[in-house]
């Protein structure tokens, strides 16, 4: 057996955020060459973690200093002569993303492309890792262990495995025959007895549509913070940043569970039936495929759709929380600029790095790949008259790509049509690579149809239906910004009022027709007038202060929901129930 890649890394002094490493390549080639991963999986943004790598020095078996040349932004050389070769170098720590790494005097964490250089002559060779930690603190991963050392068969599985250390007590819980573990930082869970059952049924509802699990323990870390949301998934783990305050709420409490699911669901989507084009992962660029949109967008359909099959959520909250994404959808206009073919294609430059022309240019595969991922399922439930689904699809990916092999860039669709028997290329011509606007009538399979209204108040999410109206009530004036800060101009709707008068991105508003106003007084301002009627906003543009008129356009009807039909078929009532699982009078209300 080839010799194996060895890395120590040690933290002496947490409050400075830097890691200490050390990674001993075995005897080699006479010039190693080691680099650092530019992004890592999961996140399709180069991150350029090498920018953080400092005091980096070489030595040769016998402890000899060796001479390093930094080659480019990622990569060391050393003339090694044959010699196996250490390199000793630290890497700063401080931003805690589920993407990056952080440490501090209360806890370490890190992935592995931020922290591990490596050579691609023995990437493929075991990579073994011993963590040095303060005293009382403990060290948790995916990665099995053998006596004090984490061993992974090759590079790709230990980027794939999150490290963190700290004076944690883990919660534990088993699913599927499988144990689970899960590691929580920057506060206690309210109700940590309900956090593993609610888990639980999330994890065994996942691994029923697969037949089971396909590993032997799973690791959730957790981090509770004052803000951010997100997560990112890995081979046996996945790494939650989530909002503490939001769990005291139920509408906090499902949001969580909702993102637990979309990660553990990566298990099967994306982590092991993966696009082709990322196999393997080449780490020091861009890996491009247009395939993003049934990766994240399908995994995004279904974190509701497993919140909703555990029983942990009504089958009228899903489809309320459906209509917000709807909602979301249709408040972008970049809908109707890029297609969800192509936004998966430029996620590197696009979804993730986003401006305050995004709104207007792009949209999220993930948002837009939830709705038509939604349709899909409709289409094939009635292509087949219910007896395949979307769930299907996915079962013959797994069969099919599940060993890691790769779904071609035609793959999924290929497999749509061999479980719906019917070629459904008009429905993806129209929905992954057009901008037309999606058709929404494959809800009526289910008895539902798509209803559209006027925004109530600027956080409305949509979702539900208008509320009863007063007699005489008078449209809504509107001007088409989003505001940042007190009345800072953030984005500024694409055709909208406020752009064809000449409003911009950064403005400060500071009055309306004389008056002073902050952003709830001029979105409410505006709104209290009618339509047509022209408004002075008085703004500062950088150090100019300036006078803009705009002439108010009609509130757009942009908050979407889902309703049921009036008089809905036996069969529309049967579909809505194996869509579901909820019978059609149980679901009302």
């Amino acid at each position: 057996m080839p010799e194996a890649v060895h890395y120590r890394v040690s933290m002496p002094r947490p409050h400075s955020h830097l890691f200490e490493v050390e990674a001993t390549f075995p005897a080699a080639p006479e010039v190693l060459d080691a680099v650092l991963p530019v992004w890592t999986p999961g996140s399709y943004l180069v991150r350029e973690y090498a920018r953080h790598i400092q005091d980096v020095t070489a030595v040769g078996p016998s402890g000899e200093t060796l001479p390093v040349q930094r080659t480019d932004k990622r990569s060391f050389r050393v003339h090694a002569d044959g010699k196996a070769v250490t390199l000793r170098y630290r890497v700063y720590a401080n931003e805690l993303t589920v993407r990056t790494s952080h440490l501090d005097g209360s806890h370490g964490y890190f992935n592995g492309a931020t922290l591990f250089l490596y050579t691609e002559a023995t990437r493929h060779r075991e990579h073994r890792v011993t963590v040095v930690a303060p005293e009382g603190w403990r060290t948790f991963t995916a990665l099995e262990q053998q006596g004090g050392t984490f061993l992974a068969p090759d590079y790709d599985t230990l980027v794939d495995s999150p490290f963190e250390l700290g004076p944690h007590t883990p919660l534990s819980f088993v699913a599927a025959g499988v144990p689970h573990e899960v590691v929580i930082w920057g506060d206690t869970v309210p109700d940590a007895d309900r956090l593993t059952a609610d888990l639980q049924r999330i994890c065994e509802a996942e691994a029923r549509l697969f037949g089971g699990l396909p590993l032997k323990r799973y690791l959730f870390l957790v981090y509770l913070a004052d803000k951010g949301r997100g997560g990112l998934e890995h081979q046996a783990s996945t790494a939650l940043l989530f909002p503490r305050s939001a769990l005291h709420g139920s509408r906090g409490w499902e949001d969580f569970l909702t993102l637990a699911a979309h990660e553990y669901f990566h298990l099967w989507n994306v982590k092991r039936i993966k696009p082709r084009a990322l196999v393997p992962f080449d780490y020091s660029q861009e890996n491009y495929t247009t395939l993003l949109w049934a990766f994240e967008g399908m995994t995004s359909y279904y974190d509701n759709l497993f919140v909703r099959r555990a029983g942990l959520m009504s089958a009228q909250r899903y489809l309320t929380r459906l209509g917000e994404t709807l909602t979301m959808l249709h408040g972008t206009p970049g809908r109707r600029v890029q297609t969800l073919a192509d936004a998966s294609l430029m996620s590197w430059i696009k979804h993730y790095r986003p401006d305050e022309n995004s709104a207007n240019s792009a949209i999220s595969y993930y948002l837009k790949g939830e709705v038509v991922c939604a349709l899909l399922d409709l289409e094939i439930r009635h292509a087949t008259e219910n007896t395949r689904g979307l769930d299907d699809v996915l079962r013959l990916l797994w069969q099919r790509y599940g060993d890691g092999s790769g779904v071609p860039e035609d793959g999924v669709e290929a497999a749509v049509a061999e479980v719906a028997g019917k070629d459904l290329k008009p429905f993806f011509d129209r929905a992954v690579r057009s901008t037309e606007e999606l058709d929404y009538s494959s809800f009526s399979h289910v008895g539902l149809e798509v209803g559209f209204r006027v925004r109530e108040f600027s956080s409305d999410k949509g979702g539900t239906p208008p509320p009863a109206r007063k007699s005489g009530e008078k449209p809504k004036g509107w001007l088409g910004v989003s505001l940042k800060g007190s009345a800072t101009v953030a984005t500024v709707t694409d055709g909208s009022p406020a752009m064809e008068a000449g409003l911009y991105p950064e403005d400060e508003v500071v009055a309306l027709d004389g008056y002073k106003v902050d952003g709830a007084g001029l979105v409410g301002r505006c709104e209290d007038k009618r339509p047509g009627e022209t408004v002075r906003l008085t703004v500062f543009r950088r150090d100019k202060l300036m006078e803009i008129p705009v002439v108010l356009g009609l509130k757009p009807a942009d908050a979407l929901y889902l309703t049921r039909v009036d008089k809905p078929t036996e069969a529309q009532k049967a579909a809505f129930q194996a869509w579901l699982g909820a019978a059609w009078d149980e679901a009302v209300g």
